[in-house]
């Protein structure tokens, strides 16, 4: 598979989304060096473009979204690296085996595939690390070892870096991304006929880190119909800046702060802004945008103060506003439960709405859900962080 050229911005090639609009003649590009200059404790707008345009229309709203996957490459994930020249693939043994070559270099990885009975094509869910979520016996699963790819720590070992030898350039959460995109290549490339498949019918889930690898590799291919990120808290559903405000209110719960000095799931530039986040123009309601329209459940726990409850809800709620904007309200859910310290046990109180929208985006078996719920009730308040308004982009 021969991968075009990508668009140049901030001196990197960003990955171009798939857009589900017609867009304009040409969007306008980030300038080179561009660096934010503002400082907002509130939530940045989503309709807004760093030139002060407004988005008025789903062809702006597409510029939109490329400018913003450029803006959480430069400022918290790191830059995706350049197209690679091909992308082959076998299926043997339960196996994706997928060679990636750039360069005179090749990176293999063989995802494990398990196909349903009969002769399909059936829809599919790539689960980084494993599924804790229940997949249905019609779905087939591709389980994903992203840790292979990028290590959790130290930073840069792993895979992708050994190909791109990105160095500290990229965070681990974007390369899983790219991992999976390389296996929607993969499943294009083959076709349903050789592995069962239908490559427009696939989501993504993974619990804790691996469910905010999940929500980063929906936002950035859009590809994956549905996304399915399971607790995954701050740096997931969890925006920055209510996490810092629950943090200082005395609450357990992980802030920007740890999660740059532990884990390297983040690019190293993103530690210049950990403790002064009004100077960050995203957050991550914006990366619910980036899935935006297609389909998005979160799940999330209420009764782990370490997860942010309050910060995923309020969150959510805030980015399912963009839904709203483009007429796909109902097409982002969130669910929320307490089930006591039980990490990536996902309750059964919940099974019933994963399922919903796995009928809905992968199996067509029903016309919709409408899901937007927590068992707790919180002293939040929307307008605190939100003071744009919502337009209807037609």
């Amino acid at each position: 598979m021969k991968l075009g050229p990508l668009p140049i911005l901030f001196g990197f090639s960003l990955h171009l989304l798939q857009i589900p609009y017609s867009l304009a003649e040409s969007c306008s590009t980030i300038p080179s060096g561009y660096s934010f200059s503002g400082s907002s404790a509130l939530l940045p707008d989503p309709f807004t473009f760093i030139n002060g345009t407004k988005v008025t229309t789903k062809d702006a709203w597409a510029c939109r979204r490329e400018e913003i996957s450029a803006l959480f490459q430069s400022y918290e994930l790191g830059p995706l690296p350049p197209p690679v020249e091909s992308v082959t693939a076998t299926v043997s043994l339960g196996r994706l085996n997928i060679v990636v070559s750039a360069q005179g270099k090749t990176l293999s990885f063989a995802p494990s595939i398990r196909l349903p009975s009969g002769n399909g094509p059936f829809a599919a869910i790539i689960a980084l690390g494993g599924a804790s979520v229940p997949i249905p016996n019609n779905v087939a699963l591709i389980t994903l070892n992203n840790e292979e790819i990028a290590a959790t720590d130290p930073r840069g070992r792993g895979k992708f870096f050994d190909f791109f030898d990105r160095g500290q350039k990229t965070g681990g959460l974007l390369a899983w991304s790219w991992a999976v995109s390389r296996i929607m290549d993969a499943l294009e490339e083959l076709g349903p006929t050789t592995t069962k498949i239908n490559p427009d019918r696939v989501g993504v889930t993974g619990c804790s880190r691996n469910g905010k690898g999940a929500f980063i590799s929906g936002a950035f291919d859009s590809r994956i119909r549905l996304t399915l990120p399971q607790e995954a808290g701050s740096g997931g559903m969890g925006c920055w800046r209510i996490v810092a405000e629950m943090k200082k209110n005395g609450t357990k719960v992980e802030d920007a702060t740890q999660i740059i000095n532990g884990d390297q799931w983040f690019s190293a530039d993103f530690s210049k802004y950990v403790n002064d986040l009004g100077k960050l123009p995203l957050d991550h309601h914006l990366l619910a945008g980036l899935v935006a329209p297609r389909g998005l459940l979160v799940i999330e726990n209420s009764g782990i103060d370490y997860l942010g409850p309050v910060s995923t809800y309020g969150c959510a709620s805030a980015g399912r506003l963009i839904y709203t904007a483009l007429s796909s309200e109902r097409h982002m859910g969130f669910a929320q439960v307490a089930h006591g310290s039980s990490h990536c046990q996902l309750p059964a109180s919940l099974r019933g709405d994963v399922t919903a929208y796995i009928d809905w985006w992968l199996l067509d078996k029903s016309t919709g859900a409408n899901i937007f719920k927590t068992d707790k009730i919180y002293n939040f308040h929307l307008g605190r962080w939100v003071n744009w308004t919502v337009p209807i982009l037609a």
